[in-house]
């Protein structure tokens, strides 16, 4: 009798595939889609901000590539549509924070005027324009108010990569995207009657009754409740408890916002501006804008995932025909409503075209009037595709619009058309702030910070502090410094801060590691401010030199070279001059020429002098040197070997350090002991 047995190899072979088999039944269902989806992202967004366009365009056309129409890497998920609604309510959320009930009162004219004439204006001109080719009232309307909605995330993107929030022309654009935000809430209720649902208006009057509501309570709760509670939980000095808390807000408003009738996005936004009364409000954006960041990315990257390639293909020439028409009717009535501001018609020129593009929110709409059968300018079927392909045509050409809005501007005999002023922010490369009379930006708050900041302001320079405690920022207002409460790891607080036009950065009650990773962000942020750092622990001279700070002073070092002085004075011993040293707290980073590297030069690192002269000299009660010399291994200086001694070139032998860099002043060069050579700098 034969039995048959698979060989080893097959069963080997069929063990692989089981064990695969089993693996992707192990992968969650959403994963992949969204591994896809942010990889793509992260890769094209990486792609588009080479190319100096927008990330948000980035993100868009990832969705394009990797939607379910084109590669299919990515179908139409509920993680990503989650996660896409997210975005939306975080994305409203900050933009709340940023504005604040002040800020918003200080604009309420132009929102008002301009934004209320802006909506008015383009959906009276595209209804009129879709009625005039056939369509009824109805769809007429509708889609008037798909057009007049703009993009807040991209409008205010390109601004603020310009310079330009804070400018006439931001200022106003910035005040019609609020009208738009809020319109949004009436044209939600207003679809409904537009579809035929049988919404009274009756119905209509109590559903604004209810926002209304809300919105008092909204600004009870803004005034009353929200800074005691958000100071209550930043004493906790925990970032954790501080984020959980702030999207709790967030997310919690916008819910509860949509359980009486008002939009999520809405609710979203009127949470922003709850946050925004308290004094921590800079700290809260700092903590969620990663996360918006994040989860707005996912938000335009589903958006592109709408888009049918090949219908674009069928219906291309219908895409830029509607496209030049959003573009004309968005430029000349954006343009009007800015003009009845009397910002002067070269910004309202270069502001009608910054908007003339459809916005985010407009997808809100047309998802509730396809539940009721209305479609975009009554293309049938064809409409939802022609929407989204004239929607992400205009949001990627929007940078290109913003810099004909520009050159109009500058034609019409103004230069750039609400720039703002060279004092009032830094250069968008970063470039090395104006002297003059800028704050000097304190991280930390603690007795060293103190004394320093009462020294400074002595002398007649401001300083700004940024601090995460409650109390300790509570001490500098006492002490009458501007504060700003924060992480000064997020640049939103730096900027508050006046980092851009800061004399110098001085972060002086930290740990190492801590100061390290605060330098990094300013010197990437600012590359042209000074940074000057102060660990609270033992300084490593390498990795803040690296980070970016240009002067350290090692606490250790610092209290043993005071107590020296102050020991050598009381017993009548003179101390070093002060112009006979090299500076203990300047870092000595020696770069040499490729030309002239040897192979001791991997023995080079940051280093701090080690003290005010040659170390074994003053050890010796001797103050005769000629010349001194820093090890660049250690920082150990000593005299050179014109002196008598030759402790620098002695230390050189016995600790196997080879290079040392001159410490006199002028001097840039460096010497290897082993190569006997000079090595100059780089």
């Amino acid at each position: 009798m034969l039995t048959w047995r698979p060989s080893a190899r097959g069963t080997a072979g069929a063990r692989g595939r089981d064990d695969m088999t089993l693996a992707a039944e192990q992968t969650p269902g959403y994963l992949t889609p969204v591994v896809v989806l942010l990889c793509a992202a992260a890769v094209i967004g990486y792609l588009s901000t080479r190319l100096r366009v927008v990330p948000i365009v980035g993100f868009l056309l990832a969705g394009v590539a990797i939607g379910p129409h084109q590669l299919g890497l990515v179908g139409t998920t509920d993680a990503v549509e989650a996660a896409a609604d997210i975005g939306v309510i975080l994305l409203l959320f900050t933009i709340g924070i940023e504005f604040s009930l002040e800020r918003l009162a200080a604009i309420r004219t132009a929102v008002v005027v301009g934004g209320g004439l802006q909506v008015v204006l383009a959906t009276a001109a595209t209804a009129g324009l879709v009625a005039a080719f056939g369509a009824d009232w109805r769809t007429a309307v509708f889609t008037g108010f798909l057009v007049a909605l703009s993009s807040t995330a991209i409008v205010l993107k390109v601004l603020d990569a310009s310079g330009r929030t804070t400018s006439v022309l931001g200022r106003s654009a910035l005040a019609t995207l609020v009208f738009q935000d809020l319109a949004v809430v009436l044209m939600v209720l207003l679809v409904p009657v537009l579809g035929g649902s049988g919404e009274t208006p009756g119905h209509i009057a109590r559903a604004l009754g209810t926002a209304a509501a809300v919105l008092v309570l909204v600004l009870v709760v803004a005034r009353r409740v929200m800074p005691p509670l958000l100071e209550r939980v930043a004493r906790t000095c925990s970032p954790e408890v501080f984020l959980l808390t702030v999207v709790a807000i967030g997310m919690g408003t916008a819910y509860l916002t949509s359980l009486a009738g008002v939009s999520v996005a809405l609710g979203a936004f009127l949470a922003g501006l709850v946050v925004s009364e308290s004094r921590h409000s800079s700290h809260a954006l700092g903590e969620v804008l990663p996360l918006q960041i994040l989860f707005s990315a996912t938000f335009f990257v589903s958006i592109g995932m709408l888009l049918d390639l090949r219908a674009l293909a069928r219906l291309w020439w219908l895409v830029l025909l509607l496209a030049l028409a959003v573009v004309a009717v968005k430029a000349v009535t954006g343009a009007a409503a800015l003009a009845a501001l009397r910002v002067g018609l070269p910004t309202a020129a270069a502001g009608g075209l910054l908007l003339a593009q459809i916005g985010e929110f407009s997808f809100v709409l047309q998802r509730s009037g396809a539940e009721l059968g209305l479609r975009p300018a009554g293309l049938g079927a064809d409409g939802e595709q022609v929407l989204i392909a004239v929607t992400v045509l205009l949001m990627t050409a929007t940078p290109a619009l913003a810099a004909l809005g520009d050159r109009v501007a500058r034609w019409a005999g103004t230069p750039r058309a609400g720039h703002r002023t060279p004092s009032a922010a830094a250069t968008p490369d970063g470039a090395a702030p104006t002297a003059g009379g800028g704050p000097v930006l304190v991280s930390g708050w603690g007795p060293v910070a103190a004394g320093l900041a009462e020294e400074l302001r002595g002398r007649g320079v401001p300083v700004t502090v940024t601090t995460l405690g409650p109390d300790l920022g509570a001490e500098a207002e006492a002490a009458g410094h501007t504060v700003v409460r924060g992480d000064p790891l997020h640049g939103n607080i730096l900027a508050e801060a006046g980092l851009h036009g800061a004399r110098a950065v001085v972060v002086c009650e930290n740990t190492d590691e801590e100061t390290a990773r605060i330098a990094a962000v300013v010197a990437r942020l600012a590359p042209g401010v000074p940074i000057v750092a102060r660990p609270v622990d033992a300084a490593d001279p390498a990795r803040l030199a690296a980070a970016g700070a240009d002067r350290v002073v090692d606490t250790p070092g610092t209290v043993v070279r005071a107590l020296t002085a102050a020991v050598l004075d009381r017993i009548g011993v003179a101390p070093v001059a002060p112009d006979d040293h090299p500076d203990p707290a300047a870092v000595v980073a020696f770069a040499p020429e490729p030309a002239d590297a040897c192979p001791h030069t991997g023995a080079i690192r940051p280093v701090l002098p080690s003290g005010p002269g040659c170390a074994d000299c003053m050890r010796r009660g001797e103050r005769e040197w000629v010349h001194l010399l820093t090890c660049l291994t250690c920082g150990h200086v000593g005299c050179c070997d014109s002196s008598p001694q030759r402790h620098a070139d002695a230390h050189a032998r016995a600790a196997d350090h080879p290079v040392a860099a001159s410490a006199e002043p002028g001097d840039t060069w460096a010497w290897c002991y082993i190569d006997a050579r000079e090595l100059r700098p780089r």
